[in-house]
């Protein structure tokens, strides 16, 4: 009876220990190819995280919409189905944050310096801070680059935009945006943009061109527009539960992964996009036009009124800050 009664406890005493060493898993969920800047990024925090832990941290990526579209991955966050994302800033709107629409303004950000000042700074912080009642960490901002604009004809006017139907994300902003050009703007999950361009079903999109190339969209968009004029950014996020949750030291350990992925993420960007622009150059199915200087004070002139209509819903503060941090 005594030997039973110490083989149970010490099989007990094993599946406390084999439980106690079991990995925290952090499911890793997001919508673009692994060879994008956020995608190579994440697997760059994966690995800085794994070792910082000593393993007690396990980073599961899911990239390509393998387990959530762009319209499902937030719900799933705040559910507790998956720990971490990296969305685009857009997606934020539609939670019920308006204020992170100010990033798809047109032209607000004329510089990749004036981007940094916002995101690195107060501004973005406070941002960041306005997803906590939605059950959300906010940990870092991910660049990917200023977007250029793709159809099946020329658009170096905004007059070459009438009628055009224009995938965008779901983004009151960029829907603006696109009317404002006199485009028909549509939203699509970004996962169905390459065959909804190749089937007709939207003439247009805009992206960074990373994000084109790894998509093949220039594979069935003859024409590119390099017009700089909107900016593609993602906000890495957790389950603000989960977050929380965790052990203090193994957070610490996280949040030093995560700020030197960051570094690294950024780093990235810039190159990866004028590598795609290159590739894409020397595929020869697409022809890339550059605005030129009166084209693009066009182009900017067509698109002031979109921060004037949006003041109400994102803020007339807020976009004054950005523009006076911008200006420095």
């Amino acid at each position: 009876m005594k030997l039973k009664t110490i083989l149970v406890a010490l099989s007990a005493a094993v599946s406390i220990n084999a439980y106690a060493q079991a990995p925290i898993v952090i499911k890793f969920s997001h919508v673009v190819a692994t060879d994008t800047p956020k995608g190579q990024a994440a697997e760059r925090f994966k690995q800085l995280a794994e070792k910082a832990t000593n393993g007690r941290v396990k980073i599961e990526l899911y990239p390509n919409s393998q387990l959530y579209k762009d319209k499902e991955e937030l719900e799933a966050l705040q559910l507790g189905a998956v720990q971490m994302l990296a969305p685009s800033l857009a997606k934020f709107g539609p939670l019920g944050v308006k204020e992170f629409e100010a990033f798809d303004l047109p032209y607000i950000f004329p510089t990749k310096t004036a981007l940094y000042n916002v995101t690195e700074g107060e501004i973005g912080k406070s941002l960041l801070k306005k997803l906590e009642p939605k059950g959300i960490t906010g940990l870092a901002y991910w660049d990917n680059g200023f977007k250029v604009m793709s159809a099946n004809k020329p658009l170096r006017l905004p007059a070459d935009f009438k009628g055009m139907k224009m995938r965008i994300q779901s983004s009151k902003v960029l829907d603006a945006q696109m009317r404002t050009l006199g485009a028909n703007p549509q939203v699509l999950a970004f996962s169905e943009v390459y065959q909804a361009l190749q089937t007709g079903v939207v003439d247009g999109t805009e992206n960074p061109p990373s994000n084109m190339y790894t998509q093949k969209m220039h594979e069935v968009q003859k024409h590119v527009t390099v017009s700089n004029h909107g900016y593609l950014g993602y906000a890495v996020i957790v389950n603000k539960k989960f977050w929380d949750g965790l052990p203090a030291d193994v957070r610490g350990q996280l949040e030093k992964a995560m700020k030197e992925a960051t570094t690294f993420e950024k780093a990235i960007a810039q190159r990866d996009n004028d590598l795609a622009m290159e590739a894409i150059k020397k595929a020869g199915k697409t022809t890339i036009y550059t605005l030129s200087v009166k084209e693009q004070a066009e182009w900017r002139r067509v698109l002031a009124p979109v921060q004037k209509d949006m003041e109400g819903r994102i803020g007339k503060e807020l976009i004054a800050a950005i523009n006076k941090e911008s200006a420095k």
